[in-house]
């Protein structure tokens, strides 16, 4: 590692798949840079780039309401968020509805 960069992380995970990017960035980085530098569509060529271009972020998993403007500090682990497929509360009144049906989950 150069003097003039800091570690970070850069994290990104399927049901099926996960990776952890380690990273040396120059001080200045911001989240959403770190997760291009990630380059992470050629580990996920499965997923449209779009996936990764405008993703929610977080670090340690706190959401960022401003990656783009989110300056790193040396150490931080940037978490790339993917889209739920199913909105929670749908899911948890469907999950009602089986057990009060006597279905299994």
């Amino acid at each position: 590692m150069a003097a003039d960069t800091y570690a970070v992380e850069v994290a990104f995970g399927m049901p099926y798949k996960q990776h952890l990017i380690a990273l040396d960035v120059p001080p200045g980085t911001t989240a959403r840079e770190a997760v291009a530098l990630a380059n992470l569509p050629t580990l996920f060529p499965e997923l449209p780039r779009e996936t990764f271009d405008q993703a929610p972020l977080g670090i340690f998993g706190q959401a960022l309401r401003d990656p783009a403007q989110y300056t790193l500090a040396p150490g931080d682990r940037v978490e790339v968020y993917r889209p739920l497929l199913i909105d929670p509360k749908a899911a948890r009144r469907e999950r009602a509805k089986r057990q009060a049906s006597g279905t299994a989950d």
